[in-house]
């Protein structure tokens, strides 16, 4: 049989073999394209073109699945989002589930640095999986008896401490190193040798984050007790 014939004699164009010349775009190969990039060059280095660029696209063909630069961080952001756990909020107390939410919260940052900065100052307007993360926890809350009107400062309060622990979390281990200078900051010194001695090869970071969300939680466990024997 000839070559692009059916066996009816209906001539029909031969199959291409191989891969196809062009990116089959949707907006969630485009933000995880667009989460690649800002880990490679940072907000600095994020630019449409750029992402067209990585894509393998012309720029033009981004705008048939986002709407511009924004909508694509709001899909980073929604990536990012997706990998904090928020369910022990339908099981756990509303502070062992903050706990847990925490620790996934840190993790998922850390994992993308660059990303830290650039969505802690830009609104989660776009990001619908993201609202619907901080809808969950929202609502355990209220659920739990927290004052409605306490609940987002309390939330922007404890993300802002994490925040601050996933740009640790990547810093050298021997920042507070104070090498060289032992004699003139003899606390500074012994305070980082004590410190070395406790934790032996676990990173000094993750010490850290336990201290300071463990403290957090009980200021806000005897705020929640104020409320609630105030009522």
């Amino acid at each position: 049989m000839p070559q692009g014939k059916s066996s009816g004699g209906i001539d029909r164009p031969a199959r291409r073999v191989g891969r196809p010349t062009t990116t089959v775009l949707t907006r969630s190969l485009i933000a995880e394209a667009a989460l690649r990039l800002l880990d490679e060059s940072g907000a600095d280095g994020f630019t449409m073109s750029r992402l067209a660029q990585a894509l393998r696209v012309r720029p033009s063909a981004l705008y048939n699945h986002v709407d511009g630069k924004e909508d694509v961080i709001a899909g980073v952001r929604e990536l990012i989002s997706d990998r904090i756990d928020v369910s022990a909020f339908a099981t756990e107390p509303w502070d062992e589930a903050m706990l847990h939410w925490a620790y996934s919260y840190r993790v998922a940052f850390a994992t993308h640095p660059p990303t830290i900065a650039l969505l802690a100052t830009l609104p989660v307007r776009g990001a619908r999986r993201t609202m619907r993360m901080y809808d969950t926890v929202v609502a355990a809350m209220v659920r739990a008896g927290w004052p409605e009107e306490e609940v987002l400062p309390t939330i922007v309060a404890v993300e802002s401490f994490i925040l601050g622990s996933a740009l640790d979390a990547v810093a050298p281990g021997d920042m507070f190193d104070p090498a060289g200078e032992e004699a003139s900051i003899p606390a500074f010194a012994s305070a980082y040798a004590a410190r070395a001695a406790a934790i032996g090869d676990a990173p000094p970071a993750d010490g850290a984050f336990a201290v300071g969300l463990h403290a957090i939680l009980d200021g806000l466990r005897a705020r929640f007790g104020e409320i609630t024997a105030g009522r």
